[in-house]
């Protein structure tokens, strides 16, 4: 199987060496997005449900560049520097992936890129 490269103007251009995402087969692997606004490449500011939210919109645009939405995810890992917002991402993540919910790791971590509070990366199978 070949390789598809994913991009989209949708969500924030990568910050480093990698792709938006990558899709192999019906299988989409999606990097880690943190809360960075697409238009200014800037983190948003607010509360902690802004930046999860941010981190969504930029997920679900990325899925929807690669053929799918995030109702194809299949394994969820989040990162935060905080564990007490874990119950905000549960409330967030559940108005944009439906049930059966995906395979999901949340890890605490000391610090994440541009200072972000909360990074996500999802992989998609689409059907």
């Amino acid at each position: 199987m070949t390789r598809q490269i994913i991009s989209t103007t949708d969500a924030p251009a990568a910050i480093g060496t990698y792709s938006q995402a990558v899709r192999v087969g019906p299988t989409v692997y999606i990097s880690g997005q943190i809360p960075l606004d697409p238009a200014t490449g800037q983190l948003v500011s607010g509360e902690i449900e802004v930046e999860i939210r941010r981190v969504f919109d930029n997920l679900e645009a990325i899925a929807k560049a690669a053929g799918g939405s995030l109702r194809h995810a299949v394994r969820v890992t989040v990162f935060l520097t905080d564990l007490a917002h874990f119950a905000k991402v549960n409330e967030v993540m559940a108005q944009y992936i439906p049930q059966p919910w995906p395979a999901r790791a949340a890890l605490g971590v000391s610090q994440l890129p541009k200072g972000a509070r909360v990074e996500v990366d999802c992989i998609l199978h689409l059907d």
